[in-house]
């Protein structure tokens, strides 16, 4: 029967299983590579600059979340229930209270981004603020705090580097490949070669789609975690529910910052035909059911 606490453990097992598969295409990019040019350097050099790119973007991700966004420090005396209700939470859930940033956006929305608790940042939009009411916005609030528990920048730093890499070495392998070279002298050489080619190509897009996977899996985690921190699974439900009917972007709605929001910044008309596919976030009626079906249960 579902539960929260079974939506939770078959979320964090799927987020796993989603990451072993990811391995498992970056070992077989790499193999095919290798077998391809006898020459095993230029994975080294790929996996050097991704690593260097997201591990930088991991490291300094509060600072340069905040900026893209637009997020400014919350004043304490302006917002001085939003800073209690968050320090409230964060008691409960036995984290350090995170710095709290406002967005200046009517559209609602929520993100919290850091390398670990103790950098944490959650921010909110000034049109959350005036949409929801308290136990909502409990609700939204706990989510974020359940995002810096479960250590979600971290699953997903992992995630777009497995994914960069697979991108840059497939970019590298195709470059190199119309300039002529490669294993094609083994019998069967030509075949594997194209199969080489093939694999290569699809590897990317592969990669794209398993990183979006995880990040709606970890959505999901989140709002169970996030309703077992305020045991009121309505509230975020609610909330959702709300969030959901809003259809304008946010402002400063980008691709590079779009994960971390509670809802997708591109507003309900971005989840529509083929965009369905390339979502960083489930459906809101489908998070609501999760949660909803969880209460039903107990």
């Amino acid at each position: 029967m579902a539960t929260l606490y079974t939506h939770k453990d078959s979320n964090i097992f799927k987020t796993w299983l989603l990451m072993g598969v990811f391995f498992a295409i970056v070992v077989g990019v790499g193999w095919a590579i290798s077998w391809y040019y006898q020459d095993q350097s230029i994975l080294y050099i790929a996996i050097g600059f991704a690593l260097l790119m997201n591990v930088g973007s991991y490291w300094f991700s509060d600072k340069l979340v905040t900026a893209m966004t637009g997020a400014k420090p919350a004043d304490e005396g302006q917002f001085r229930e939003l800073h209690r209700l968050i320090e409230n939470l964060a008691i409960t859930a036995g984290l350090p209270k995170p710095k709290v940033y406002i967005v200046e956006d009517p559209a609602p929305n929520a993100f919290a981004t850091g390398r670990d608790p103790k950098h944490a940042v959650v921010a909110v939009t000034t049109g959350l603020l005036s949409m929801l009411d308290k136990t909502e916005l409990e609700g939204v609030i706990a989510h974020e705090l359940s995002h810096i528990g479960n250590r979600d920048m971290l699953v997903m730093t992992v995630a777009v580097v497995l994914a960069g890499f697979v991108t840059i070495i497939a970019d590298m392998f195709l470059r190199m490949s119309f300039a002529g070279g490669g294993n094609r002298d083994s019998k069967g050489g030509n075949f594997l070669a194209i199969l080489t080619i093939v694999g290569v190509i699809l590897a990317p897009i592969a990669a794209a789609l398993i990183k979006l996977a995880i990040s709606r899996r970890r959505e999901y985690l989140a709002d169970a975690s996030g309703a077992l921190l305020t045991r009121y699974p309505e509230g975020l439900a609610s909330a959702l529910r709300k969030i959901g009917s809003y259809a304008a972007p946010m402002r400063k709605a980008n691709d590079a910052t779009a994960h971390l929001f509670i809802s997708n910044p591109f507003g309900a008309r971005a989840m529509k035909g083929i965009a369905h596919l390339f979502m960083t976030h489930p459906p809101i009626e489908s998070r609501i059911t999760a949660l909803l079906d969880g209460r039903e249960a107990r």
